[in-house]
């Protein structure tokens, strides 16, 4: 029978996590089809390690995940190299890159078959498919190449999470150590990474879950979560999981019902949740979140500017008084709220565009001056396919236009568009972006992230004290000086690494 090789990217230069998605596909065919896993985060040529697996004959499925940015870097070249050193391995992508730039993946030359979101149930009925050599119209969530031209499938309902299989961590445990996944964090000494859910029941424009999902959302029951996160922290020790979830806190039954239960366990968590979600919970669900390990919440926040969070889509009744309410709030309960902006956006002139970058460094102090704590990221803004929105709209209108061939998404700029570093958009002047990534240099110097655990309490003091004449008095310039330390001490920038 048919074995399949799976194939998880490099994304990150300094942790591995669990590949859950590259493992949920696994558990699609754990017991029916026999694979192997190599992680690309975890080897120092993953691609001699691929070609070994190949070597036997035995591997006729090369399945790869594709994330934006750095995974880029290794799926699009070892795909080629291995379509054109075995023409006969069928190759598969899926990921939210291939998801989103079906066009320009499938149209390459080197992909055989894309799935295009949740892949539970697609990816074995494809190998199935391709094992008796049978009809995949019927397979949902697929995209091929028939007679010169894109067919794709129907898009499937999402699944009951409770009724998906486990995911195999032994069998992984069994190619990886699984305490290479197990690490440290501003969380805990041994933080595991988890998904409880999949979608988001919002239509963000500059979300490329949206595309995907268009707003549905279904997650895991409290109780199955708990089972698989105990399991976990009796096998493998853990102390600390971040849930990473498009929208963890998207039903506040399933929170609570969930701290009641992980309480007893003694683990602190963080996950990822909506500002205007989150406060309509009751001071009695937050305190619980709490008591049962919650530590911090990552927050889309995007813009103090009520009119742009219109623009943004962002649905719901989030507003930037809200945002600054939101953050006094949890600093009553102790649970520190990650900020996430989305700065740079298109307008019709470069004076408004200007304006509100302007508004958003205010904005951003503001929410410093009412909560220390809150941390801070800001992302330059990228566009994403999201049709039908205002944005969306600027974008096209604007002359941006993604690239056409996979090769182009390789190069340096457009690895660092997927990172929010280089955005490469019409509207976005020079002085704009350094006006941008100065303050962020000033603010991460004057606040630096809790996240970092490398930055001991002598060199945070520097940092503060070198970046505070800046600060107070919004000198944000060519701050060289800070810039140097970053070089030197390699101090965390939140919106590339995470933590």
């Amino acid at each position: 029978m048919t074995k399949v090789l799976l194939f998880n990217p490099r994304a990150a230069e300094t942790k591995a996590r669990v590949p859950n998605s590259i493992l949920s596909i696994a558990a699609s065919i754990e017991g029916r089809y026999e694979y192997a896993l190599v992680d690309g985060n975890l080897e120092k040529n993953p691609l001699k390690i691929l070609f070994n697996y190949l070597d036997t004959g035995d591997y006729q499925i090369f399945a790869c995940t594709v994330m934006p940015g750095p995974q880029l870097r290794q799926a699009i070249p070892f795909t080629k190299e291995i379509r054109k050193k075995y023409p006969q391995v069928k190759i598969v992508w899926g990921g939210y890159f291939a998801s989103n730039h079906s066009q320009v993946s499938i149209n390459s030359g080197y992909i055989d078959y894309i799935i295009y979101g949740p892949g539970d149930v697609a990816f074995p009925m494809l190998m199935d498919a391709i094992q008796s050599d049978s009809s995949l119209h019927h397979i949902p969530n697929l995209i091929f190449r028939e007679n010169n031209s894109m067919v794709k499938t129907k898009k499937d309902e999402l699944y009951d999470q409770d009724l998906l299989p486990p995911l195999p961590y032994d069998k992984l445990n069994s190619f990886y150590q699984m305490r290479k996944y197990i690490g440290k964090s501003v969380l805990g000494t041994k933080t595991f990474a988890y998904h409880s859910s999949v979608g988001c029941p919002f239509t963000c424009a500059f979300c490329g879950v949206v595309p995907i999902y268009n707003a549905r959302w279904k997650g895991r029951s409290a109780a199955k979560m708990y089972d698989d996160i105990k399991y976990v922290k009796e096998k493998y020790g853990i102390n600390a999981v971040e849930f990473y979830d498009s929208n963890f806190f998207v039903s506040e039954k399933r929170v609570v019902d969930f701290s009641k239960l992980i309480k007893k366990e003694n683990l602190v968590w963080w996950g990822e949740g909506r500002i205007d979600t989150i406060d309509k919970y009751a001071d009695e669900s937050l305190s619980l979140m709490r008591e049962a390990g919650c530590k911090m919440i990552f927050h889309g926040a995007e813009s103090g500017n009520d009119e742009m969070l219109k623009k943004m889509d962002k649905g719901g009744t989030q507003s930037g008084e809200q945002i600054k309410r939101f953050a006094a709030r949890m600093a009553k309960f102790d649970i520190i709220p990650e900020y996430s902006f989305v700065v740079g956006t298109p307008a019709k002139t470069e004076e408004e565009v200007n304006r509100q970058i302007d508004f958003d460094i205010q904005f951003i102090r503001e929410i410093k001056e009412i909560n220390p704590k809150t941390e801070i990221i800001i992302y330059v803004y990228s566009p994403v396919p999201t049709e039908g929105s205002q944005l969306s709209y600027d974008v096209i209108k604007s002359g941006f236009h993604f690239p056409k061939t996979l090769d182009e998404w390789t190069s340096p700029q457009w690895e660092n568009f997927d990172l929010h570093r280089n955005p490469l958009t019409p509207w976005l002047k020079p002085y704009m972006i350094n006006k941008i990534k100065d303050f962020e240099t000033v603010l991460n110097g004057y606040y630096p992230t809790v996240t970092d655990l490398r930055l001991n309490k002598f060199k945070r003091s520097f940092l503060r004290g070198i970046a505070a004449l800046r600060y107070r008095t919004g000198l944000y310039w060519k701050p060289y000086e800070l810039k140097a330390l970053q070089i030197l001490w390699k101090y965390r920038q939140p919106e590339i690494e995470g933590f």
